[in-house]
């Protein structure tokens, strides 16, 4: 159980990690909680999601969309890296988690079942952080690197003053009884790592990687030394050569004596 950060210790815990921050107006005392009656937390994970769209800011931040006021996240994560905050109470970010699946993040399993409405629900907007992670979803629109660094960096920062483990951190997909498909699309790289397919699995093994460091910590970024290559035949007979050369050397040296 954990009592959801004041706004200023938000803001601290994200800076610690890296990230570099932006305050949409008003966020400080925007939430869902008066209009719906009811407030947030404790919350019990990180939920990540993609935005759909692009130029996604104000729709996440306030206006929402048709049938479902803003603010829709907690977070705004644009591609350049930077973290909008959005809102400091409750967001209509999660809509309905699977009871089967809420309770594998809850207990921080090492594996997550797939969300059966047959096992009841919960409201995820009462017990998560939501993060909307600007890209169309289209399965092409990628997600560049230094975007993909701060999404780490936003989960770990929430899971370390938690004292969360990284199985604490999860994709709507891997919640939602309404069939949602989010995050999902190639990122451009992560550390040394080149690109890949965006799952969660990945997301939460490079959580916990930098759980193992410090908040000041950044993965290496550091280009792998090519292979040697193969010596040419002129190189391999000169080499032999030598080596000739150097043994004639030794054995007259040993006829002298």
């Amino acid at each position: 159980m954990a009592t959801p950060l004041t706004p200023d210790k938000l803001i601290s815990i994200l800076r610690a990690e890296g990230v570099h921050i932006a305050e949409y107006p008003g966020w400080r005392t925007r939430g869902r909680d008066d209009e719906t009656g009811r407030p947030f937390g404790p919350v019990h994970m990180v939920l990540n999601h993609h935005t759909a769209g692009s130029n996604s800011l104000a729709t996440v931040a306030k206006n929402g969309v048709t049938g479902l006021p803003g603010p829709l996240a907690h977070i705004h994560l644009a591609k350049t890296g930077v973290a909008t905050m959005c809102s400091s109470g409750r967001a209509n970010h999660a809509g309905l988690m699977a009871r089967n699946a809420y309770t594998s993040f809850l207990n921080e399993s090492s594996t997550h079942p797939a969300p059966a409405k047959s096992s009841g629900t919960v409201d995820g907007n009462d017990l998560s952080y939501g993060i909307e992670t600007e890209n169309r979803g289209d399965g092409t629109d990628v997600y560049p690197r230094a975007q993909y660094d701060a999404w780490v960096r936003i989960n770990a920062a929430l899971c370390r003053v938690f004292d969360w483990s990284a199985e604490s951190c999860g994709d709507h997909k891997e919640t939602s009884v309404e069939g949602k498909i989010d995050p999902k699309g190639p990122v451009e790289g992560y550390g040394t790592r080149g690109r890949f397919t965006y799952n969660g699995k990945q997301l939460r093994a490079d959580v916990a990687e930098r759980l193992k460091h410090a908040a000041s910590w950044s993965p290496s970024t550091s280009t792998p030394a090519p292979a040697p290559s193969k010596p040419t035949t002129e190189q391999r007979l000169s080499a032999l050569e030598k080596t000739a050369a150097s043994q004639g050397k030794r054995i007259a040296a040993l006829e002298s004596k």
